[in-house]
């Protein structure tokens, strides 16, 4: 392979790892009904309804873990 062969293949390389690994927390993502669909969402959420007295910091926690800790339902492969 000439040396332009194998810069177009490492270009290609480098696009398809970029596109095929590309974090879906990167942006805020709701469904349809309004609710919170990735854990950036959900961390904003939890945040805004904390300030507004809307929950306590115990209920704020178990709906992180919940949705964003290590199993969490959010979570996408």
């Amino acid at each position: 392979m000439n040396k332009r062969g194998m810069v177009a293949a490492l270009i290609v390389g480098i696009l398809i790892g970029y596109f095929a690994h590309q974090d879906k927390n990167d942006e805020l993502s709701y469904g349809s009904t309004g609710l919170p669909k990735n854990c950036r969402a959900i961390i904003k959420a939890n945040i805004d309804a904390y300030y507004n007295d809307e929950y306590s910091a115990e209920e704020i926690i178990s709906s992180i873990n919940r949705n964003c800790g290590e199993f969490g339902y959010s979570w996408s492969e």
